[in-house]
C-alpha cells in the first residue's frame, strides 16, 4: 500500500509542477498575442519587469542559497550551545538568513540601477 501511495504522491507533484507551468506559459503568450493585436509596441516585452530571470538572477540564487546555508550552520550552533529544540531553531534561522539574503540583494540591485 505504501508503494501505491508514493507513487500516486510522485504523480501528483510532476502533475502540479506541470499544470502551473502549462498556465504560466499559455496565460502569457494569451496576454501577448492581444496586445499584439491591439498594436501595442513589441518593445514591451523585453522590458525588465516581464522577465523572472534577469541578469542578477544568479547573484540573486546565490545569495538565496548562501542565506540557507549560513541558516542551516546558525541552527546547528543554536541547538549545540542553547535549549532550543532543534526543529525550531533550523527553520527560523534558514527563514532568517535566507530573508536577510534576499533584503541585502534588494538594496544591492537598486543601489546598482541608480
Amino acid at each position: 500500500m505504501d508503494d501505491i501511495l508514493a507513487v500516486l504522491v510522485s504523480l501528483a507533484f510532476f502533475a502540479t509542477i506541470f499544470g502551473w507551468v502549462y498556465v504560466y506559459y499559455t496565460t502569457r503568450h494569451r496576454e501577448r498575442m492581444a496586445l499584439i493585436e491591439k498594436g501595442a509596441d513589441a518593445s514591451i516585452f523585453s522590458g525588465k519587469n516581464t522577465s523572472f530571470f534577469g541578469p542578477l538572477s544568479t547573484l540573486k540564487l546565490g545569495m538565496f542559497l548562501t542565506g540557507i546555508a549560513l541558516g542551516i550552520l546558525a541552527g546547528s550552533l543554536l541547538t549545540t550551545y542553547t535549549g532550543i529544540e532543534e526543529g525550531i531553531a533550523y527553520i527560523s534561522m534558514i527563514f532568517l538568513f535566507g530573508g536577510l539574503s534576499l533584503v541585502l540583494f534588494y538594496f544591492y540591485a537598486r543601489n546598482k540601477e541608480k
